[in-house]
């Protein structure tokens, strides 16, 4: 192995190993003499674990780096637009109890907050919807920009949902034609040692001893490089974090003009939740669950019940194909000149979104902190290492907080979320502020956040969260500036829904006409 970095190694493909494979190629010039050599080696017998439809706004810059065409990803993946998540029955279990975490940032996000004139003046009207107009554009099914909207820009903040499976396929396709990845369809059968602990090579079936400088691991749960190979070990989480098991189940519509959702619905059950994601030409559906506190038969029974309102007697005769989840993080995700990517690092639930934005957030540090050398690497996976373990926390606390913050009480799943034994302190100290304040961007330690303190706004406030803050007084300028505020907000929310297409209008367009790529 030279000294200098000039190959990477990417075993494992799916969403993680081509993701790695692009925005490395794209950045290191892969495709270009002088550049860095990328190599991605995949079994040819592994399938898309399929519960990874839903994306961040962070995919457009993902997929815009990597030179793709928004045109060309939503026609070949069958994605949609995606703007945000509405969380159904999760408050109290009421069948009119909802609210949303959109992706658009509250009015005067960073001049004022609104929580308590909202409280005190707009409190018939949800939080997310007094102050921020997208919750109307879900409700009203629309896509956030015109068909003469330049890609990947927006009137209203987006990300997408998508086929996992034709996603991966999509971006091979791109990686090994457009930016230089060579691809390698083969089983790996050994992992051999360099003198240092380094990997020197991975072995493979049909194409013997493939070296590299940087390997990274896109295994998936097998977790062939960090896990069995260096024996790092896998945190469980399911002592915070309930959900271990999947139902999923893919829907026909009812019709080609049935409408696209804009948004992720979650529907909270008894002992989990269900998730139902629209493509354009189908639906991904699937119950997550604790076998803890349910069985898999009432798990079933529940997801079909949940069918049966939109396809009737059909949901009968469904068979469901069951995923075991296993909710932890890697101790370590660097060692020596291995890096976990994907579900190889982690994995948690599919609650928000998560998995897909690690992946994208790994493989941007892993690119542009790229060491030149051996030497540098260790000081990078230090870094690395550091960076992500307090990533992983940040995203359970954030999922913890939606079943924390719940006032359902109908069963021992939602009674023991709510047990302070099952709760990190972190989040415990934080909820213990925000019982005063309203959440603040200066509540965290990281200029890049897994989520800002909007996100927390949304649902806290969504879920009705007890808050002492709204108490004490309000300036007359401060009313005056929020009054302001909620008018500009009546106006955008007034304008957009009469002027946006439907989710599946835009839709249509793009794949007959294509945006405009200016």
């Amino acid at each position: 192995m030279s000294n200098e970095l000039k190959h990477i190694v990417i075993v494992g493909g799916g969403s993680a190993g081509w993701i790695a494979a692009g925005t490395l190629a794209a950045a290191h010039h892969a495709n270009k003499p002088g550049g860095i050599k990328v190599t991605l080696i995949e079994s040819p017998d592994v399938n898309s674990v399929g519960v990874g439809e839903g994306t961040w706004p962070t995919m457009r810059n993902t997929l815009r780096n990597m030179g793709v065409s928004e045109t060309d990803f939503m026609r070949e993946c069958d994605a949609s637009f995606k703007q945000g998540a509405k969380f159904a029955k999760w408050v109290t279990g009421a069948d009119d109890d909802f609210y949303y975490h959109p992706l658009v940032l509250p009015q005067g996000y960073f001049e004022i907050d609104l929580f308590k004139p909202w409280k005190t003046s707009k409190s018939n009207s949800s939080f997310s919807n007094a102050v921020c107009y997208q919750e109307q554009l879900c409700e009203h099914n629309l896509a956030p920009k015109l068909i003469s909207t330049p890609e990947y820009a927006a009137v209203a903040n987006y990300s997408y949902h998508l086929d996992a499976g034709k996603f991966a396929e999509f971006l091979k396709n791109h990686c090994t034609k457009n930016l230089g990845v060579t691809h390698i369809l083969d089983h790996v059968s050994k992992v051999n040692s360099a003198d240092n602990g380094d990997i020197a090579s991975v072995s493979s079936v049909n194409n013997g001893d493939i070296k590299g400088d940087l390997f990274i691991d896109c295994t998936g749960f097998s977790s062939l490089l960090i896990g069995k190979h260096y024996k790092v070990a896998k945190v469980c989480k399911k002592d915070i974090l309930f959900i271990d098991t999947a139902l999923a189940v893919q829907i026909p519509y009812e019709s080609e003009d049935s409408p696209i959702a804009s948004h992720t619905i979650s529907t909270a059950q008894e002992a989990g939740w269900i998730w139902d994601i629209g493509l354009p030409t189908r639906r991904g559906v699937g119950h997550v669950y604790s076998s803890k506190h349910t069985s898999r038969e009432r798990s079933e029974q529940l997801l079909r019940d949940y069918l049966a309102e939109s396809i009737g007697d059909k949901a009968k005769d469904l068979s469901f194909r069951k995923i075991d989840i296993n909710p932890g993080v890697r101790e370590k995700f660097w060692v020596n000149n291995c890096v976990a990517v994907g579900m190889s690092a982690g994995f948690l639930e599919p609650l928000e979104a998560s998995a897909l934005v690690m992946i994208e957030l790994a493989c941007a540090s892993i690119s542009e902190q790229l060491p030149a050398n051996r030497e540098t690497m260790d000081i990078v996976a230090k870094s690395y290492n550091d960076k992500f373990q307090y990533n992983w926390d940040r995203v359970i606390d954030f999922l913890k907080l939606h079943y924390t913050a719940s006032k359902r009480d109908d069963t021992a799943f939602w009674r023991d979320n709510r047990d302070p034994e099952t709760i990190p302190e972190s989040l415990q100290e934080l909820m213990a502020l925000w019982q005063h304040r309203s959440p603040s961007e200066y509540d965290f330690q990281r200029k890049r956040e897994m989520f800002s303190a909007a996100s927390y706004q949304y649902v806290l406030y969504g879920m009705d969260y007890n808050n002492a803050a709204v108490e004490g007084f309000i300036s007359d300028d401060v009313q005056i500036k929020a009054q302001r505020m909620f008018v500009e907000n009546d106006k955008l929310t007034k304008r957009y829904v009469e002027a946006l297409p439907t989710n599946r209008e835009l839709i249509n367009k793009v794949r007959q006409f294509g945006f405009n790529k200016v």
